[in-house]
């Protein structure tokens, strides 16, 4: 039974905003607010009492305004704001995967305003929106022409739709992906009204496997990039090439679906091989146009390295039935990601890449750069701060390149508490995100913008002051 002097001692919602406690909080949020989480904190607190829960001995009020600061710091952290990723992953889906050129955040600031959307600035007439960065795609990859759509999922949707409605698409059984927040293939399939044709088995498939389920139901073939995981061994599928080529009708859409967006050609990707192999076997947007296929589709915030949308480059003729779809307008682009797509199509076209683009230049940076940059920071941080310079690896990320490593160097923080102290650094100003390993807190310095350096250095030794410790007082592992 609830005890009856208990629920007579629940302060009042006005008892609990006079608190002195609450005082910094009623200079942040607005009153409406603090009302909100004061009655859920007495409501949690009354639910208590009724369930005849063992409750803190301390003052009511203590407790319950306690439990509108846990509120407000859960609020505070979902609020979007600036990170510095020293996770190592590259492309952090939760941190918003690729992070902008200067030049790309420069031009959102400019289109923030008022801006000539849908306007050509020399004839004053209507232009087409996105109109100029179609023209850069096609001048960066020769394809034909080109739509732009919210992102890679909504890309895949509209070209189903678009082009196979109510009729059949083949695909490869070892291609059914499941895409991230659980979205399978065969339900957008569903939800496009497209039926699934699957040909081969889990580890094979071969082009005779598609010509021989091809009917006069079919629509397309579809190639989809395996994107978040990787088979080995006993496995082989067809290329774009040998799909483009194989007997067919012309009116059979083949359509590739790439995700990652990697624009290097086999040159690049040679070059690269010393110290990323693994792009020689990662499908380029160039080697798809190549090919022929007839509608390539990819993100614009992964490899490419711009704001999160959905690219499709093809032959005219299939882009213009996606331009005339009704569902165009509701996956148009707004200005701010047009603004920023621009900006970094011109990087590309201008051969910039590697020195713009944060992306980029986080793939590329040497091991050893990245582990002076560690000694920097690390003489920023001693003797003050217990840490190392440790060997550590980074990742890729954002469902790009399964499985592969990339050697960095990190900043091994070694602390009583690293879970902690990783909560104090991701709830700082600017908040970093580090990773917790071995008992201690790793910073993967590859995925730090070099202007943040001694930021970071500070942010550290704020957090890290707040309880002091010597290497002597604990025993701490950093093999990472």
């Amino acid at each position: 039974m609830p005890d009856p002097i208990q629920l007579r001692t629940i302060p009042s919602v006005d008892r609990l905003l006079r608190s002195e406690l609450l005082e910094p909080l009623g200079l942040l949020y607005p009153h409406s607010t603090l009302v909100m989480w004061a009655r859920g904190a007495i409501e949690e607190y009354r639910d208590k009492i009724q369930r005849a829960e063992q409750l803190p001995k301390e003052d009511p009020v203590k407790d319950l305004v306690s439990r509108i600061i846990a509120k407000e710091r859960i609020y505070a952290g979902a609020k979007i704001r600036a990170v510095i990723n020293a996770t190592g992953v590259i492309l952090h889906t939760n941190l918003g995967r690729a992070p902008l050129a200067k030049r790309a955040v420069q031009r959102i600031v400019d289109a923030a305003g008022t801006a000539n959307v849908e306007m050509n600035l020399n004839t004053g007439k209507r232009n087409h929106r996105g109109q100029h960065c179609v023209d850069l795609l096609c001048q960066l990859t020769k394809c034909e022409d080109a739509v732009l759509v919210n992102n890679c999922a909504a890309a895949t949707m509209m070209v189903l739709q678009s082009v196979a409605s109510h009729r059949e698409v083949i695909i490869s059984r070892s291609q059914l992906v499941e895409i991230g927040g659980g979205f399978r293939l065969p339900d957008v399939f569903r939800s496009a009204g497209v039926s699934l044709r699957e040909v081969g088995t889990t580890n094979r498939t071969y082009v005779h496997d598609y010509e021989t389920a091809i009917s006069e139901k079919t629509a397309a073939v579809m190639r989809v990039h395996h994107s978040n995981y990787k088979m080995s061994g006993f496995v082989t599928e067809p290329t774009i090439a040998e799909l483009v080529q194989m007997d067919k009708s012309n009116a059979i859409a083949i359509i590739d679906d790439l995700g990652s967006g990697w624009l290097g050609n086999a040159k690049q990707a040679k070059e690269y091989a010393s110290t990323l192999p693994f792009l020689i076997s990662e499908p380029s947007v160039h080697a798809s146009i190549s090919a022929g296929a007839d509608l390539t589709l990819f993100s614009g915030d992964k490899l490419l390295g711009g704001p999160q949308c959905g690219i499709i480059l093809g032959k005219r003729n299939w882009v213009q039935k996606l331009k005339k779809s009704p569902l165009m307008r509701a996956m148009r682009l707004d200005k701010l990601v047009l603004a920023a797509l621009e900006a970094t199509l011109e990087i590309h076209l201008e051969g910039r890449a590697e020195t713009e683009l944060p992306i980029h230049r986080m793939l590329t940076q040497t091991p050893a750069a990245i582990k002076n940059r560690c000694e920097h920071v690390s003489s920023l941080l001693n003797p003050s701060v217990c840490c190392r310079v440790v060997e550590c690896e980074s990742q890729i990320g954002g469902g790009s390149m399964p499985g592969e490593k990339i050697e960095s160097f990190g900043i091994n923080l070694e602390h009583r508490h690293p879970n902690l102290l990783a909560a104090k650094l991701r709830e700082n100003n600017p908040s970093v995100h580090a990773r917790v390993t071995n008992q201690s807190v790793l910073l993967d310095m590859r995925t730090v913008p070099e202007t943040m350096t001694e930021v970071l250095a500070d942010c550290v030794r704020r957090c890290y002051l707040d309880e002091p410790i010597t290497a002597d007082d604990h025993d701490v592992h950093s093999d990472v």
